[in-house]
């Protein structure tokens, strides 16, 4: 039996933010053993924390959505910082992950502490970015509803498409929608193979931080993400794309989740220099909600 904890993340207070299994003692797993376990627990992220390859580092982590491996996430890092912070008395976490070394910094605040994260990698274009027209029919809304910014598709690990839209009640009032979002989806994908992106990340100012956002990927298996770190992060190619980032350092609050209940609270930390991208950190806090042991999956035939 695999000790494991949950936290939600993006949040100070229990059944809020973005929940997050944190599995131990993963070192002898394979990927469908762990594939398997991210099936089970059925939340859009699951970490499996190792003994990591450089002893300098803390651990080394593997991350899964319910139907695939991925190279990075934001809540899992945070959520996974925090509980190594709190087991050991850090101040400071190097998770090895797929995408790279992920330092990560923890501080405090009166509600608590809060791990930042920077990002193993600065996000580049890919593919084309998907018409607006595509994106309303891909989640209902009005074609005027997509804009002002104009939409894209970045990759920093994994690969989000970004549509700004008008308002909040648009923004409440998306989901995805069949046939539109397979349409989207086909549209744009990002290499030869016909690789998608991982999800829409759809965002608009205000809502009591300087933007609020939802996150679709029903490919994924995840209908809709309560926070999303790495897109995130990612964002802030989207943001300088549209003008929205002078250069200098530039601090934003995010709110995420709101509509589905489980409200998460971001903090985005972006450096520009010469119109480019310097550096990315992403902030949060977590809290533990539930602990206990889970079975070791049987190995594939």
């Amino acid at each position: 039996m695999l000790p494991f904890e949950i936290w939600d993340v993006f949040t100070t207070r229990p059944f809020a933010g973005n929940p997050l299994a944190i599995v131990e003692e993963a070192d002898g797993l394979s990927d469908a053993q762990m594939q398997t376990l991210a099936r089970q627990f059925n939340l859009s992220e699951t970490i499996f924390v190792q003994t990591p390859e450089d002893p300098a580092h803390t651990a080394k982590v593997r991350i899964f959505t319910p139907t695939a491996e991925i190279p990075f996430a934001g809540h899992p890092t945070v959520g996974c910082a925090l509980f190594l912070a709190a087991r050991h008395g850090l101040t400071r976490v190097t998770l090895e992950e797929r995408a790279g070394l992920v330092p990560v910094t923890i501080g405090g605040t009166p509600e608590g502490p809060v791990a930042e994260f920077t990002a193993p990698r600065l996000p580049q274009p890919i593919g084309h970015a998907p018409a607006p027209a595509t994106i309303a029919a891909a989640i209902g809304v009005p074609p005027e509803a997509v804009g002002p910014g104009r939409p894209g598709a970045f990759e920093g690990g994994p690969a989000f498409l970004f549509a700004q839209l008008s308002d909040l009640a648009d923004l409440a009032a998306a989901r995805p929608r069949e046939p539109g979002w397979t349409a989207l989806m086909e549209e744009t994908a990002i290499d030869d193979t016909g690789r998608s992106a991982v999800g829409l990340y759809v965002y608009t100012r205000g809502g009591g931080a300087d933007y609020r956002a939802r996150m679709f990927a029903p490919g994924d298996g995840i209908a809709e993400d309560p926070a999303t770190g790495s897109a995130t992060a990612i964002l802030a190619a989207q943001l300088l794309a549209n003008g929205a980032l002078p250069d200098g350092t530039t601090t934003l609050s995010l709110l995420q989740g709101v509509e589905m209940g489980r409200p998460s609270a971001l903090r985005l930390t972006v450096e520009v220099g010469g119109g480019a991208l310097a550096a990315i950190r992403v902030a949060g806090s977590a809290c533990p909600v539930s602990e206990g042991r889970i079975r070791i999956p049987d190995p594939p035939a």
